[in-house]
């Protein structure tokens, strides 16, 4: 196997947001060992994307940290202008990035709904607003952006974020039809339940919810930055404006 064919994303530069831990920890590592150089983004834990970032670099990768809220246009100028200036330029955005609420609905705020789609949502067309002119100018990139199985199958108590990922899913299907002239592909990846260190916030797994996978397990980190990696490599040059479940088949499309 030559070098160049066991790192396809040398000379790539890649932006993984929420990237201090879980899955957005394992894209930063997996694209890195694929060749990119990745900036490792998180919005309040200055420490955890340092680390990852070190960790890439000490294993022999190329990284750097940039903290920002991606809900915040300006902080998003600023990273992607930050990225393009010290390294020539962005191929791929990685909109991992999303809040995690379990709110009973005649309990939500009209505040919380909003901080929920300005994440996931808001977050996702400000990092393609500013990073696809840059990809253009480079020709060709992609784009990928973390969905989820709840508003697939449907889930209590997170009205917000189903309508949050929904979205997120429609307008990732713009994006592909819009930007496939640029050779830029758009997909997102939806993952069922995968073994992370979640938050209190995003409440405890349900009783039996393994029972309901026909795999039988949960899946791991490394299964998601997989498919991610396979979608911006040039091995998924040709898949765009797909919604990808990668859930132990837990959701089969009905």
């Amino acid at each position: 196997m030559t070098v160049q064919n066991s790192k396809p994303l040398v000379g790539k530069v890649a932006l993984v947001t929420g990237a201090g831990q879980n899955i957005g920890r394992a894209i930063a590592h997996g694209l890195a060992e694929d060749g990119a150089f990745v900036m490792v983004n998180g919005r309040g834990n200055l420490d955890a994307i340092e680390t990852v970032a070190d960790e890439i670099n000490e294993a022999g990768g190329r990284a750097l940290s940039h903290l920002a809220d991606i809900s915040d246009e300006g902080a998003v100028r600023e990273m992607i202008a930050r990225l393009a200036a010290e390294v020539g330029g962005i191929d791929m955005v990685i909109s991992n990035a999303g809040l995690r609420r379990q709110t009973p609905f005649v309990e939500m705020s009209f505040a919380e709904w909003r901080e929920i789609l300005s994440v996931a949502l808001d977050g996702a067309f400000l990092l393609a607003n500013h990073a696809v002119p840059h990809m253009q100018a480079r020709g060709g990139g992609a784009f990928v952006a973390m969905s989820g199985i709840s508003h697939h199958i449907g889930a209590k108590e997170r009205a917000h974020v189903n309508a949050s990922k929904a979205g997120l899913e429609g307008f990732v299907r713009g994006l592909a039809m819009e930007l496939a002239t640029d050779n830029i592909t758009a997909n997102v990846v939806a993952p069922g339940a995968i073994d992370t260190r979640r938050g209190a916030a995003a409440g405890a797994r349900s009783p039996g919810s393994l029972d309901r996978i026909p795999l039988g397990r949960s899946g791991t980190v490394d299964e998601i930055a997989g498919m991610v990696r396979h979608l911006v490599g040039p091995q998924g040059g040709y898949i765009t404006g797909q919604c990808i479940h990668v859930n132990g088949g837990t959701y089969l499309g009905h």
